[in-house]
Formats: C-alpha cells, sequence, structure tokens
C-alpha cells in the first residue's frame, strides 16, 4: 500500500513590476500560472490578475481609502496557514518586493515560522517609470548616483530622508511623493538643491494613461497640480530630466538636449 505524504506548501515573494503586465518576468508568469493562492496589493495591474488560474484563491490585501483592510500581521498568517495547508503561495506586489516593499518583512515572518518561501524580482517603479518617460537616472556626462527614497517618510514620522544626501546625489527619485510634494521640494532647496534644478512627476507610469509633468524645482508642484498627476506617482529630480523632453514627437520637442546642457555649462 503506498503511503501519501502530505503536501508540503511555499511562498513565493513576487514582483509585478511598475505596471504594464508586459513587463512581468517570465519567472513571474510562470509562478502565477502555478499557484494555489495569489495574495496580491491593490496597485497589481487587472491584466496581470488575468493570469491567475481559475482553480486559485485570490485574496486582494490592498489599500483602500487611506487604511489596509488588511494589516500585515493578517497577511502574515495568511501565507503561513495557506502554505501549512500544503499550498503554492504567491505573494504578489507591484515592482520588486524588496525595494519599498514588505518583502523583506514577510521573509523574516516567514524564516520564523519554518516556511519555505523564494523570492522573484520585479522590476522596480524607481527605475521601470523614468525609463518609460525617457528619462535616464544615469548617464556618463551628468549622474553617477541615484538616490531613491520614500516620499512618504518625507511627513516627519518614522525614518526620515537624509536631505544632505538628497541634496548630494545626482539624481534623486521620491516614490509616493504627492502628499508631501511640496514639503520634499522645500528641504532639497533648504539643503542646497537651486531652484533651477530639473524635476519631473510622473503619475500611473508604464500604463497607457501615464501622466507627466516637467519642469524645474521652481515651479513643478504648480505644474503637478494642473496636471491634475494622480498616485501613484513619483519624483525625479536632476540634470537628466532635461531628457524627458526628447520622448515627444518630432512637432512637440524643443531644442536639442545639447542646446540645453550647452546653456548650463555640461558637457553634451
Amino acid at each position: 500500500m503506498k503511503i501519501l505524504r502530505p503536501r508540503t506548501g511555499r511562498v513565493v515573494l513576487v514582483g509585478a513590476g511598475p505596471g504594464d503586465p508586459e513587463l512581468l518576468t517570465v519567472k513571474a508568469v510562470r509562478c502565477l500560472s502555478r499557484a494555489d493562492v495569489v495574495i496580491y496589493d491593490r496597485l497589481v495591474d487587472s491584466r496581470v490578475l488575468e493570469l491567475i488560474p481559475d482553480s486559485a484563491e485570490s485574496i486582494s490585501v490592498g489599500k483602500k481609502g487611506g487604511h489596509y483592510g488588511f494589516p500585515q500581521e493578517k497577511i502574515h498568517e495568511l501565507m503561513v496557514s495557506r502554505a501549512r495547508a500544503g499550498k503554492e503561495v504567491v505573494r504578489l506586489q507591484g515592482g520588486d518586493p524588496l525595494i519599498f516593499g514588505r518583502g523583506g518583512e514577510e521573509m523574516d515572518y516567514l524564516s520564523a515560522h519554518g516556511v519555505p518561501f523564494e523570492i522573484v524580482p520585479g522590476v522596480s517603479a524607481a527605475f521601470g517609470v523614468p525609463t518609460a518617460a525617457g528619462i535616464p537616472l544615469t548617464h556618463r556626462d551628468l549622474s553617477s548616483s541615484v538616490l531613491v527614497l520614500s516620499g512618504h517618510r518625507a511627513s516627519g514620522s518614522g525614518l526620515n530622508p537624509s536631505w544632505t544626501l538628497a541634496a548630494r546625489a545626482d539624481t534623486v527619485v521620491f516614490l509616493m511623493p504627492l502628499g508631501n510634494l511640496k514639503q520634499i521640494i522645500s528641504q532639497l532647496v533648504l539643503h542646497g538643491r537651486p531652484l533651477d534644478t530639473p524635476a519631473a512627476v510622473i503619475g500611473s507610469g508604464t500604463l497607457e494613461r501615464q501622466q507627466e509633468a516637467g519642469g524645474t524645482l521652481r515651479n513643478i508642484f504648480g505644474r503637478t497640480r494642473k496636471a491634475d498627476i494622480r498616485s501613484p506617482a513619483l519624483l525625479v529630480v536632476g540634470e537628466v530630466v532635461r531628457f524627458q523632453a526628447l520622448k515627444r514627437s518630432p512637432a512637440e520637442t524643443p531644442p536639442r538636449i545639447e542646446t540645453e546642457l550647452a546653456a548650463t555649462g555640461k558637457k553634451p
């Protein structure tokens, strides 16, 4: 007589990328196709969710109306209980699960409770969204350093950004900046960033509804409000933002970047 052993479950922490479902990795798609349970965040595009098998249990744990319907502790408990029941659990998060996500906390919890897990990286919005807007975060002549910060943390609670570092880095990317945009701009200027530093705010990056506002620290707040950019969004600050103009159609494109850079004394 064959003795059936209980199936061993596990959790896979999967990055869903910055928005566009075509930016999912091949491995992420494969993990979704094999999932028994998918626990997903609000920012995951609905077209990504269509890849979940009909037989799988889908659980939304996203933030709604400024409140979490599922506190992080409940997400932890869900992952562990489903995995211990022998399920293949996919924890699906926007961007990369270990870059301004809860992946680190979830790894800790799973490890402490003896649950096997794997991590599947995703394209972080911090890098994918500026690229989609035509902004190179690094450039041989303009930027050899990139600093990524959380705009939520600029409000004075938790771990506050290092404004000295933010003022010195060639390129700075703030994730989720809209609620504190005015304060972020003020702190950058107070710590040494010139008001004429190029800046851009990008909303719904990589999606068909992507919104963009470009300008400088002097006017980016007003231009963002005029463009009615909504969350999710990010802010990019630095000389590389000048390249954003080159992505426009020829009829819309202003003088080439070399002309703009010449005015700043930078090499083309």
